[in-house]
């Protein structure tokens, strides 16, 4: 157990005496109330999901121990279930969801996938994000005023002190365990200056990853009617998230240690609440980590990465009714995606494809204009439905420019209109390369 601050424990106290105040006037318990505290002595607050309220019925049974209604989303079909010959998904409560595969960028469930939704605390994955990608090892954020006044009562904190300062590893680690609403504020501030700044940052990225149903107006996920995304987006950034290894540290880590710092004498301990991880609530094999999410306007959010095999999916869910049915949402989608669908490999040529050129090129390019610029550098998997043959699928390619570099030659797979997979070939020689030199 954790060492609580002279300052946690004023709160408490100050906490319980208010709520046997409660009793006594007989007056509605405050919402902070409700939710108590967790094992580490904070607050259990509406950045991650709370466990369901044990309500009574008119009975005066408790709700427990009746079988819960499910919401109204729940008989909803999946957008998928209306693709031929492709497995018939599973009931979500959830509003909105989708799971994809991490390396193939197959989406194999959606639902509701472009309505645009409150995110809450997933939010905190861009920031993670892009802090991995602007800050050093050794860069120190220290908080400022604005981002310490930043967090409200019942907010998710570690009670960061204006003037105190962290590594880069124990903001972020503060921003993916606690889900810290006042350290993604600073690491904000760190990244771009302010927050505003940031956040162009945030919509920036989120275009580059091909969200056309996102933007962000703050880096922790607080609701506000300009901030928003979909599950399709929200799939999108935690795929391209997951292909940064440092992002994986922060997202995967179950236990951290803040050590005292210089305005904080004792040490913060945090854990990850991910209750999907090994030694969690609701553990499911291969779950290597994830983000909750949790406020009044967007209900439980929660992203989630699991891998088995050769195969890693990520399952977002928006607006689930509870924390419980978030994950047993995500149980079932991996169920659902580990059992019906397999990785095949397309067994794509590497030696380099023809290009083909202008007549006149032949002139003007060694070996007559037959380059041969553009070859793959790794293998080229699909993911499809088990019992789908690879020769149903048809082909699209475009050529990507790059303005300082080759050209590279996008090839994407579809089964009926169904995107499975893509590869990517480069180009061999820049074209000046390959010129007739004067003699």
């Amino acid at each position: 157990m954790m060492k609580i601050s002279k300052k946690r424990s004023l709160r408490r106290i100050f906490a319980g005496i208010l709520c046997m105040g409660i009793l006594f006037t007989g007056t509605q318990p405050c919402a902070a109330a409700a939710y108590g505290y967790d094992e580490y002595g904070d607050p259990i607050v509406t950045a991650t999901p709370v466990p369901d309220a044990q309500t009574a019925d008119s009975s005066g049974q408790a709700a427990a121990d009746t079988a819960p209604a499910h919401s109204s989303y729940y008989s909803q079909a999946a957008d998928t279930d209306s693709i031929e010959g492709w497995p018939t998904g599973p009931n979500i409560e959830a509003q909105a969801a989708v799971l994809m595969d991490v390396n193939t960028e197959a989406v194999l469930y959606s639902k509701n996938a472009d309505t645009q939704l409150y995110p809450a605390s997933i939010t905190k994955i861009m920031t993670t994000l892009l802090a991995c990608e602007n800050l050093s090892l050794k860069t120190n954020i220290v908080v400022s005023d604005s981002a310490s006044a930043s967090v409200s009562a019942g907010d998710s904190s570690i009670y960061a002190a204006p003037g105190e300062k962290f590594t880069r590893d124990q903001a972020l680690m503060a921003v993916m365990l606690q889900s810290a609403n006042e350290m993604s504020v600073a690491v904000a501030e760190k990244v771009s200056g302010s927050v505003k700044k940031f956040t162009e940052l945030m919509n920036w990225r989120a275009r580059l990853f091909g969200c056309k149903n996102t933007h962000f107006n703050n880096p922790n996920g607080l609701p506000d009617e300009n901030h928003y995304t979909t599950a399709s987006d929200m799939a999108k950034i935690a795929k391209s998230a997951w292909m940064n290894p440092l992002y994986r540290k922060f997202c995967t880590r179950r236990y951290y240690e803040i050590p005292p710092t210089n305005k904080f004498a004792e040490a913060r301990q945090l854990l990850n609440h991910h209750k999907m991880i090994k030694n969690g609530e609701y553990y499911y094999e291969g779950v290597l980590g994830g983000k909750t999410g949790y406020t009044d306007a967007s209900g439980n959010t929660l992203v989630t990465y699991c891998r088995r095999g050769n195969t890693t999916l990520v399952a977002v869910i928006l607006n689930s009714t509870s924390a419980a049915n978030a994950y047993g949402d995500t149980a079932s989608l991996f169920d659902y995606g580990f059992g019906n669908f397999e990785k095949t490999d397309m067994k794509v040529s590497m030696e380099p494809v023809p290009f083909k050129v202008l007549p006149c090129d032949k002139y003007i390019l060694k070996n007559n204009g037959n380059t041969y610029p553009f070859y793959y550098k790794t293998k080229v998997y699909v993911t499809l439905p088990k019992g789908i043959d690879k020769s149903q699928l048809t082909k699209r390619q475009a050529v990507l420019q790059n303005a300082a570099g080759p050209l590279r030659l996008k090839s994407k797979y579809y089964y009926k209109k169904q995107m499975v997979g893509w590869g990517m070939q480069y180009e061999r020689n820049v074209v000046s390369d390959l010129l007739v030199q004067a003699s």
